[in-house]
């Protein structure tokens, strides 16, 4: 371990992670590359992937969901997550058991147990084989026709999430706007199973390679592993990663830390559950400007989707769409200067182009 340096990591963050420099050149790369992208904010979702690609659309990353190249399921905490499909067993297998147990007690007070889950895995096995893609209200009906009660809401979902975490099933072709589900033997060809430890080491990989720098804490609170399998999986790269220390606190990285000369204004918007922040438990070194201004979580600001500047959170975004006209609307923490305004122009211009319609800018 090297002695104590200080280095940028916003923007070594903004590197790693393809929102600055060269972009990957399809959607499916951009989600192997990340290993899995946050995305239960559908739309948003697919802008995170599309902000890290070269001339990359909205339809681009639909046709790749579509196609099933792209599955979006629970996986890692758990959320909804998009991954490569031939990610989605060895990730589910390696995150799955921890999250199994993490919502145990609930499924508990649900009245959901062992019995009731291998029975409601025979319902949708037998709805959706033979390539059927059903909406969660068509298997619900069909786990309703086998007595299995779904009238509390909370209770189908945790039915439906031990689902997709066991590698039965992930998500199917959309339907219009209506999400579905398939089986994921018939949505994802097979591949050979990786060993634990295999799997450790690959995902850590993958998330060191595009967040770091990045601490232990970081890794674990964004797989969902305990530390002791984070620190584990750092042990299994070996010289694949180095380390710098920042305020006596290990960053963890792939590769060297090139130089990082001072370039124009770069800004991004960023769709509110991104991976540049909700990858990380300490979030710190982005909120520079945050708590200058004395900002908490509950400030409005917060529940829009967030615009970056030279990887500093400055504010937020929200979009409105009509059949005629588009807008965003960009809601500032600071007085952006001339060639900060201007690289915020062209972060919306960039959004445009990956919906491919004009858009109108509104300064709040």
């Amino acid at each position: 371990m090297s002695k104590a340096v200080r280095i940028d990591i916003p923007r070594q963050r903004l590197t790693n992670q393809h929102l600055t420099g060269p972009g990957l050149g399809d959607p499916v790369a951009i989600v192997r590359r990340l290993g899995a992208v946050q995305a239960q904010d559908y739309a948003g979702g697919k802008w995170g992937v599309g902000l890290r690609g070269e001339h990359m659309t909205d339809a681009m990353v639909e046709a790749a969901l579509d196609n099933g190249s792209i599955v979006r399921t629970h996986v890692l905490r758990p959320t909804w997550h998009m991954m490569a499909a031939d990610d989605a067993r060895w990730m589910l297998a390696l995150t799955g058991p921890r999250v199994l147990a993490a919502n145990a007690g609930y499924c508990r007070k649900l009245g959901l147990d062992d019995a009731i889950f291998k029975k409601s895995a025979k319902v949708i096995t037998k709805a959706l084989t033979g390539g059927k893609h059903l909406t969660r209200e068509e298997l619900a009906a069909a786990l309703e026709r086998a007595r299995i009660d779904t009238s509390h809401l909370q209770r189908l979902a945790y039915l439906m999430m031990h689902a997709e975490v066991t590698g039965l099933i992930c998500s199917g072709a959309r339907r219009g706007k209506q999400f579905t589900y398939a089986l994921i033997d018939e949505r994802i060809p097979a591949t050979p199973p990786r060993s634990r430890d295999d799997a450790l080491a690959e995902l850590a990989r993958r998330y060191f390679t595009t967040r770091g720098p990045a601490t232990v804490h970081d890794y674990s609170w964004w797989s969902g592993l305990t530390i002791a399998d984070a620190k584990k999986s750092i042990a299994l790269l070996g010289d694949e990663l180095s380390s710098e220390i920042v305020d006596d606190t290990t960053y963890w990285f792939a590769g060297d830390i090139p130089p990082q000369p001072r370039r124009k204004p770069e800004a991004h918007l960023l769709p509110n559950y991104d991976e540049y922040f909700i990858g990380f438990r300490d979030r710190s070194a982005i909120l520079n400007v945050v708590k200058r201004m004395s900002l908490v979580p509950g400030d409005p600001m917060f529940t829009l989707h967030v615009v970056s500047l030279d990887g500093q959170i400055v504010g937020g975004w929200k979009r409105s769409m009509t059949a005629k006209a588009a807008n965003v609307e960009i809601t500032l923490a600071v007085k952006p200067k001339p060639d900060e305004r201007k690289a915020i122009e062209r972060a919306v211009q960039r959004y445009g182009d990956f919906l491919e319609r004009s858009l109108e800018v509104t300064w709040g």
